[in-house]
């Protein structure tokens, strides 16, 4: 049973879904209106995958409380320049046993990890 959507809150869906598109580069799959207040975003990675859906409804998840999801690259280095020339704030690239990696948060400070994993197989023989 494969996750299917991760809700992610925000304050600003139109601010979250510009940052979401034009600096991770997701792709927007819906974006509808939810009634006369509410819009139903929901992203996708361009690779596919679980998807995301920027969220304003859930009293118990404010805005920013969301931490530590991650998304899978094969080059980490180009996609840490990427996303800096993209204007986001990332950490340097980190390296651990499980694989490398830089650390961003969307505007509203929901914070990402975008990560180039190591081979399962390759650690076993390290």
């Amino acid at each position: 049973m494969p996750i299917a959507i991760v809700s992610v809150p925000v304050t600003d869906v139109a601010r979250a879904r510009t940052f979401y598109v034009e600096t991770l580069g997701l792709v927007v799959l819906r974006d509808e209106a939810m009634g006369p207040d509410m819009r139903w975003v929901q992203l996708q990675p361009k690779d596919s995958g679980a998807t995301v859906a920027l969220v304003t409804w859930f009293d118990a998840m404010p805005p920013g409380s969301v931490q530590g999801l991650m998304l899978a690259v094969d080059d980490i280095d180009a996609e840490h320049a990427r996303l800096a020339a993209a204007g986001a704030t990332v950490s340097p690239v980190d390296e651990q046993p499980w694989g490398r990696f830089t650390m961003l948060q969307d505007p509203d400070g929901n914070g990402w990890i975008v990560a180039q994993l190591t081979n399962p197989d390759e650690v076993k023989t390290r």
